[in-house]
């Protein structure tokens, strides 16, 4: 009888078979679903109109257009510095010949043997000449010096280098010019080197003080 029993009730493998059976309705309601969402979403993603289309393609030609103009005027600007100042590495090495002539000049007046000779005097009204010459061929070329004698210190001029102290002068006044600069067109060449003045040090006026009462007693 247990046997006869065994043989009607159904297998391990048989429930195996029957619980996916019932298993899969649910996986299919699931695949549907999920189909039914793919749908949805490429429905709700349109392609563009052509109106659209024609829209993107119109503002696309206007910022290429709009960046070929910016090329285009930073290719003038660049060639226009270019021929406006594209001697400016040539003028700047060559007011390297006013330095060597003021040098010159200087190393002949402070030498002792030439001092008031004519032959000294010669050369220098020669030097003095030839230095004439080549800054009225500078500034043929716009390239001009820098008065700096007597004028305030400018920084986008001017250099100080030393100051020295001058009551008769209003303090950052250019009393001495140690190198003259120049300017090519609206562009600064090099700077001037100055010596500015000062007010004279409150120690230095004391000092005077006592050695005025000192002597007046």
């Amino acid at each position: 009888m247990e046997k006869e029993e065994n043989k009607n009730s159904p297998s391990k493998d048989q429930k195996q078979d029957t619980e996916r059976e019932t298993v899969k309705p649910e996986e299919n309601l699931a695949e549907k679903n999920n189909q039914k969402t793919d749908q949805e979403t490429k429905e709700e993603i349109k392609e563009p109109t052509p109106e659209e289309k024609i829209a993107e393609l119109e503002d696309k030609v206007a910022r290429t257009f709009a960046e070929m103009e910016n090329q285009r005027r930073r290719f003038e600007k660049e060639k226009e510095d270019a021929f406006e100042y594209g001697g400016y590495s040539f003028a700047k090495e060559a007011l390297n010949l006013i330095d060597n002539l003021d040098r010159s000049k200087h190393v002949l007046e402070s030498d002792d043997k030439l001092k008031e000779t004519e032959a000294l005097k010669k050369t220098l009204e020669h030097l003095d000449i030839i230095k004439k010459d080549l800054i009225s061929i500078f500034e043929k070329n716009n390239i001009k010096p820098i008065d700096s004698l007597n004028k305030k210190l400018d920084p986008n001029l001017h250099q100080a280098m030393m100051e020295i102290e001058d009551d008769t002068k209003e303090p950052g006044t250019i009393i001495q010019e140690i190198q003259k600069g120049f300017t090519i067109k609206d562009r600064l060449l090099r700077p001037s080197l100055v010596g500015v003045s000062k007010k004279v040090t409150i120690k230095e006026e004391k000092t005077k003080e006592n050695q005025e009462n000192t002597e007046n007693k």
